[in-house]
């Protein structure tokens, strides 16, 4: 065989996807090493997942506002906007309550212990809160809400009072199905090898989510604190809690158990366990 013929299967490492086995070694090591970092850094990368899911939650809030497109382009635009978030927190560096879901492979490897899942969920979560919030607060003081008279409020009030009308049901299966695409979108994003690769891989599976109105829990902690710090009428504490809770237990489940797990099983799982 001649040079010419070798070189493309020497470096097809380079630009061929990985395939799923090879994504599920990734992920599971990612895990490994997620629970292992710094309080401090796990806790800045948890602020900074919560402020960068929040600059994709008002870009969507801008962009879908006033559009005139119709429900479904409107909200498919929205949904490419909104992927933004996950994109940051992917390319730039960050750690996501809903992504680091993916743990669950290195659990239930036996690779980490349930109190470090825990603590990394609690810690990332809590983290994660408080970038949104801040980012609510800086929002609502740079009056970027009060474009065109206050359109993009009206906007984001209207989209927290749909979230805390949701029933406890609704809210949880739309958390299961929401974070069933982000983790996908995470997934697919490991079997790429550059940076455009990555971000195409986040987009799709982000816009749908969005799209069919499914619940992202750090997304939620946003749009609640932005239309409680507008005053919205029926969006309190309360009923911020009645939606969060559900959303995220559905989040856990559906990158835990139907992304995680499930892979786990597939192309991890030892033939004697």
């Amino acid at each position: 065989m001649s040079e010419n013929n070798e070189a493309p299967n020497e470096f097809s490492h380079l630009v061929d996807a990985y395939a799923p086995p090879k994504i599920a070694a990734l992920i599971e090591g990612a895990g490994v090493r997620k629970v292992h970092i710094s309080l401090f850094r796990t806790v800045t990368l948890g602020v900074m997942a919560g402020v960068f899911i929040a600059f994709g939650a008002v870009f969507f809030t801008v962009t879908i506002t006033n559009s005139g497109l119709g429900l479904g382009p409107n909200r498919l635009l929205g949904g490419i906007v909104f992927s933004l978030g996950l994109i940051l927190v992917v390319i730039g560096g960050a750690e996501l309550f809903t992504g680091n879901n993916l743990i669950a492979m290195a659990w239930a490897d036996k690779k980490v212990t349930t109190g470090q899942i825990l603590k990394n969920w609690v810690v990332v979560y809590i983290a994660n809160l408080i970038g949104a919030v801040a980012m609510a607060v800086i929002i609502h003081l740079a009056g970027t809400m009060e474009m065109a008279g206050g359109a993009p409020a009206q906007t984001a009030n209207a989209i927290a009072i749909g979230k805390v009308n949701l029933s406890f049901g609704e809210a949880f299966f739309r958390g299961i199905l929401c974070n069933t695409l982000v983790c996908l979108a995470v997934w697919m994003s490991y079997a790429a090898h550059r940076v455009s690769g990555k971000i195409l891989a986040i987009i799709f599976p982000v816009a749908a989510f969005v799209a069919l109105g499914f619940e992202h829990s750090v997304a939620n902690m946003y749009f609640l604190a932005i239309a409680m710090l507008q005053g919205a009428e029926g969006v309190t504490l309360a009923g911020a809690m009645a939606n969060l809770i559900p959303v995220t237990i559905g989040n856990i489940i559906g990158g835990s158990v139907f992304v995680a797990l499930v892979y786990w099983a597939v192309y991890l799982r030892r033939a004697d366990a």
